[in-house]
């Protein structure tokens, strides 16, 4: 009896029928605590004559914008992610994009799909998330029930000739000896933005205000704990801000797209 197969094929079936439920219009917030043990993935959508640019963006800032996948131009299956995804409609909120301003937020884009949209999927820190749980370190916007924080740094990305912007991080409170389990089991996960990119004082990265993320909720940092903060996948979103694209369509931060992928397909040894 193959359990190991067993196991994959379960993930895979609740994975489904959480896209069913969010294609249905059934649940429309934030994905992280859906489908536990499966990939879920932030969502880069750009026209074809920004695609291989947005590719070797990827390729030069692996932490913040690691590829799990790449379609065809017009294609909105991705059948080595899921047998059953349909990139139009699986994601609960998107944003939609014109010339870097925030043109619409749609549960579905059947009616802004193109021909000629390449889409990116890119590794998201649930899936590391679901090993620091295991270990039993507390992450804050899960036991509170809110999204997660993050910020624009003033970390630079490695740009290209038309692509860039900074580094945007989530962050989550630690203790400074769960920080210190959290860098270790992070290490493992670099398709989903592996270790943190900085601990400790937010100052130093450019943030002014912890309490005031530029997206997510803001959480509670108990006395002692250390803010941890890692590369995050909304950085293609603040390449947008600065550079201002003529059409690009992304998810709402939090709003991921859920795979039928095990977490732990994605964990090195």
């Amino acid at each position: 009896m193959d359990t190991r197969n067993d196991t994959f094929q379960a993930l895979a079936a609740e994975a489904s029928r959480c896209r069913a439920m969010i294609r249905r219009g059934e649940h429309t917030g934030p994905t992280a605590g859906l489908a536990p043990g499966c990939v879920q993935a932030n969502l880069m959508i750009l026209p074809r004559s920004l695609a291989d640019e947005f590719l070797l963006f990827c390729q030069r800032n692996p932490k913040p914008c690691p590829v799990l996948a790449v379609t065809e131009p017009g294609r909105y299956d991705v059948p080595q992610m899921g047998r059953d995804i349909d990139l139009r409609n699986d994601v609960p909120r998107y944003r939609v994009w014109r010339n870097g301003e925030l043109a619409a937020e749609p549960a579905s884009l059947t009616d802004f799909w193109r021909d000629d949209l390449v889409s990116f999927l890119i590794g998201c820190s649930f899936s590391f998330e679901e090993a620091l749980l295991a270990d039993g370190i507390d992450i804050r916007h899960i036991s509170e029930g809110r999204n997660v924080p993050m910020y624009r740094s003033n970390i630079p990305t490695a740009g290209t000739a038309r692509l860039h912007g900074p580094l945007v991080v989530s962050m989550r409170p630690m203790p400074a000896a769960d920080a210190i389990r959290a860098i270790q089991i992070t290490s493992r996960f670099p398709a989903v933005h592996g270790a943190p990119v900085h601990l400790g004082d937010p100052a130093l990265i450019g943030i002014r205000d912890i309490d005031r993320p530029d997206y997510g909720d803001p959480v509670t940092i108990r006395p002692g704990e250390l803010p941890v903060f890692w590369a995050c996948g909304v950085t293609p979103q603040s390449v947008i801000d600065t550079v201002k694209p003529e059409f690009s369509i992304t998810h709402a931060p939090g709003h991921m797209l859920i795979t039928d992928v095990s977490n732990i397909r994605l964990a090195t040894l």
